[in-house]
């Protein structure tokens, strides 16, 4: 599967993918001061709490419908999906 990426660098809600299905990769989180929600159709994906460490974290899961990024705080993350 190719990967798209998605650089998020402010505290808002970001619709990634706006319909379909697909997976996410990774998050990779370059400040330790947001906390990030990840949703899809179905409801929420994956949370990372408020001073999680930098650094590259893995889910590989299924996404349908939509997938959004909440963050809170001063994000900057990058986003890896895919779309089938």
């Amino acid at each position: 599967m190719e990967y798209l990426y998605k650089h998020i660098a402010a505290a808002a809600t970001t619709t990634v993918a706006g319909s379909g299905q697909g997976v996410l990769h990774l998050i990779t989180v370059n400040s330790t001061d947001n906390a990030i929600t990840v949703t899809d159709a179905t409801g929420t994906l994956a949370v990372l709490k408020n001073g999680i460490a930098e650094g590259t974290y893995e889910f590989n899961i299924q996404w349908a419908g939509f997938l959004k990024v909440t963050t809170v705080g001063d994000a900057d993350i990058t986003v890896a999906y895919g779309i089938n």
